[in-house]
């Protein structure tokens, strides 16, 4: 493979036939060479897909000829070749398992009563505005803020997606709704939905950053207010914005510094963990 390359995009806009899309990006995507997880739902489309830097190109031309899909913001990455070992393409109540389908609206401009979209421009000037009064809320899994998270963010306790809908009734963030809150997550699709979900449960001055952590990273690198490396989807599992990421993951079986994360059940029977490749089981001792 030449140039591999992935690319991860979603839109929020009305599908009335979810399995007419999904037969029609199967075979975009099988025609393309493409390889990588695609879900679509009756609230639109959410894909990560890589491949040779031709084929990408391909699927995202094809993926583009459909009207509503045509605006998409498609964000690009350097891939290795193996990031995806085939390809899967499925439809599902919601492009963001939140477990609550009903709750979400949308029209041809997305989620409706979202939070605003603020740029990583506009986020620093909000930072500089506001001071200490903005808070920035991870829409992540916890595991993922271990490796990489913005500095003093919220990180709610949560194993999966579903998990915040039962913590926001339960009243648990509500200390935070007169402050002005910031999410963030890794591509913007789980914001979309954790703004819409907020804001019905009285969270007032609720954002999301536009483009997520990958756009944030784009913009500043390591230079701003993110710290860490970024947790993603693919066999890469982590992404660093330069050369010089801080390392903020301890091992969760020695207490060394590492972004390292491995995807297998441990001894607690947790399928993700951070683990230095040291600890990791059948790992060779450096110097044997």
């Amino acid at each position: 493979m030449a140039t591999p390359k992935i690319v991860l995009f979603y839109v929020f806009t009305p599908l009335p036939d979810p399995e007419a899309i999904r037969l029609w990006q199967q075979a975009v995507s099988e025609s393309a060479g493409v390889t990588g997880r695609i879900i679509v739902s009756p609230h639109g489309i959410n894909a990560t897909v890589g491949g040779d830097i031709s084929a990408v190109k391909q699927y995202v031309r094809a993926t583009r000829k459909y009207a509503p899909f045509s605006g998409a913001d498609i964000k690009w990455s350097e891939g290795t070749g193996t990031d995806f070992p085939r390809l899967s393409v499925k439809v599902r109540p919601e492009i963001v398992t939140f477990g609550v389908p009903d709750e979400l609206e949308v029209d041809e401009s997305g989620v409706v009563g979202g939070g605003e979209h603020l740029t990583p421009e506009q986020v620093h000037q909000l930072v500089a505005d506001k001071g200490e009064d903005v808070v920035f809320f991870d829409g992540r899994n916890a595991i993922e803020a271990q490796v990489g998270r913005f500095r003093n963010a919220v990180v709610p306790p949560v194993a999966t997606t579903r998990d915040f809908v039962p913590l926001l009734d339960a009243g648990v963030f509500d200390h935070l709704k007169d402050r002005t809150v910031v999410t963030y997550c890794t591509g913007g699709v789980r914001c979309e939905v954790l703004t819409r979900l907020m804001r019905a449960r009285g969270f007032g001055d609720v954002y999301q950053l536009d483009g997520g952590i990958v756009r944030y990273g784009e913009t500043y690198g390591d230079d701003g207010l993110w710290e860490g490396s970024m947790f993603v989807f693919d066999d890469r599992m982590t992404v660093d914005f330069s050369d010089h990421t801080e390392v903020i993951g301890r091992c969760s079986e020695c207490g060394a510094p590492t972004a390292n994360i491995e995807n297998y059940p441990d001894r607690l029977g947790r399928e993700l963990r951070v683990v230095c490749p040291e600890c990791v089981p059948g790992a060779v001792p450096a110097g044997s």
